[in-house]
């Protein structure tokens, strides 16, 4: 196969039209067309990483034809600590520890603070990795010897901490482990048989099938499952993880091109967040999560003027150094449709300064940077090439 008909069978294989892959990449369908059938030659490297990236594609030869060139080589980075978390999950302790296990209430304080640890330091990778092996150990024997309510809410808290370790894991080479994490996030909260704690598993979920590329109507469906456990009208707890639903569901709906779903189930999640006080203590749903999310499901959409404007009138008022960051990321991504290098370039660095550990492991700016560094301006390719020299980004080709 040639690499034009590697290409149209990895867009058809992802249930994409040519005019969607065209925008998602700065391009036009005409351009998606032309390579498709061998009038243009395969792009250089920074625009075969974007189309790695759209398509999910890790492997590049399934796209180049050429020998095995993993993806992650440019555009995945792996954290220092990476081993210890891994050997942290793949540890079961078969046999009771020898010692007392923590309360629960203890065990449930020590969660909280590392959520506050999570959102509050900007290379929170580094520093959640410090704690989350131990976190583990003790929660999983609080699990073990525990009884009754007291092991249900240690249950709930290991489903926390799983959601922490999926966190620290995303956007690194290694996607079995993410996957493990959210399944067994929901396996605690449903022996926890805890509600909130199943909603906020539902919530992480999401994220792992929908950054995959999979299961779009069986992660749909989790999400409404996940909304008849809750009583919004009841309690602001289950009114923010109602919302929480309904925005993941949006944003489902959004990576389908499914716009009026998109926007139908995301204005249900503005009106949960509209009737709040503040927002939930660990996930954030509140106003300026929903507000920021707007861009995120405008650019899935690939509707960069609409992705732009949600942008523009955004303060990303939130106590999260790494949400703040992320959606940056998000609003730069959404001028990469509108052809604004300029803009990219200037809030991607905006982005590193607020938390460096949050861009260097984000894939849409591993990619973006390289092809700023190829194709921007002298400004923006000067400015590109001093953002890579942080993200300790290989050279362009």
């Amino acid at each position: 196969m040639s690499f034009g008909d590697r290409l149209r069978f990895h867009r058809e294989r992802a249930g994409m039209s040519r005019t969607v892959l065209g925008e998602l990449c700065g391009r036009s369908a005409e351009w998606v067309k032309a390579i498709e059938r061998g009038r243009l030659l395969m792009p250089r490297m920074p625009l075969l990483l974007r189309l790695s990236e759209i398509l999910q594609i890790d492997d590049l030869a399934k796209l180049t034809g050429e020998q095995k060139l993993n993806a992650s080589t440019y555009t995945k980075h792996r954290h220092e600590k990476v081993a210890q978390v891994a050997r942290a999950l793949a540890t079961y302790p078969l046999a009771a520890p020898d010692r007392e296990p923590l309360a629960a209430g203890e065990l449930a304080a020590n969660v909280a603070q590392a959520w506050m640890v999570w959102h509050g330091s900007p290379h929170q990778r580094t520093a959640i990795a410090t704690v989350l092996p131990r976190l583990l150990e003790d929660a999983r024997a609080a699990v073990r010897q525990l009884d009754g309510n007291d092991r249900r809410r240690a249950q709930t808290s290991l489903a926390q901490i799983y959601h922490l370790a999926q966190l620290y894991l995303s956007f690194q080479p290694m996607p079995e482990l993410v996957l493990l994490t959210g399944d067994r996030a929901m396996q605690a909260a449903q022996d926890a048989d805890d509600p909130h704690a199943m909603a906020a598993a539902a919530w992480y979920l999401n994220h792992v099938f929908r950054d995959a590329g999979e299961q779009a109507e069986a992660r749909i469906d989790l999400a409404h499952q996940a909304t008849r456990l809750l009583r919004p009208e009841d309690s602001e707890q289950d009114r923010q993880l109602w919302g929480l639903q309904h925005l993941a569901m949006a944003l489902s709906y959004a990576k389908t091109g499914r716009r009026g779903d998109a926007e139908r189930h995301w204005d249900r999640a503005d009106r949960a967040a509209r009737s709040l006080d503040g927002h939930h203590p660990w996930l954030l749903f509140g106003r300026a999560m929903v507000d920021a999310y707007s861009v995120t499901m405008y650019a899935d959409l690939t509707d960069g003027y609409e992705a732009t404007r949600q942008a523009d009138r955004l303060s990303l008022d939130m106590p999260s150094a790494t949400r703040r960051s992320f959606h940056l990321i998000e609003m730069a991504r959404a001028y990469h449709l509108k052809r604004e290098p300029l803009a990219m370039v200037h809030l991607l660095g905006k982005a590193y300064k607020v938390s460096p550990d949050t861009i260097s492991y984000n894939l849409f700016t591993r990619s973006a940077v390289q092809e700023l560094m190829a194709s921007g301006n002298r400004t923006v390719r000067d400015d590109a090439r001093a953002l890579a020299r942080k993200l300790q980004l290989p050279s362009v080709a």
